[in-house]
């Protein structure tokens, strides 16, 4: 497995989550964007990156389609509204 070498960013509170998700399903990013494909959800696989490494922002629509596509409830994603620490 991989492990993140930069910090994470702060343009998101998701992204961590949604790699802890996708870790739990055993999926590759390019697993990932495969289903989010099958969604409606065409995003890159820099953009993903990104996007878990918290270094870029997320839709609303985007967070919709993660969530369904990780069978995780938004609020999940959303740290189950905890403050959000970025240095976290």
């Amino acid at each position: 497995m991989n492990y993140r070498k930069l910090k994470l960013g702060n343009k998101n509170i998701i992204g961590k989550r949604v790699t802890i998700a996708r870790n739990e399903k055993n999926m590759l990013q390019k697993d990932l964007l495969a289903k989010l494909q099958v969604e409606g959800l065409n995003i890159s696989l820099p953009a993903l990156s990104l996007l878990e490494g918290q270094k870029r922002p997320v839709f609303d629509y985007e967070l919709f389609i993660l969530a369904k596509v990780l069978d995780k409830d938004v609020n999940w994603l959303l740290n189950n509204g905890e403050a959000f620490d970025p240095n976290s």
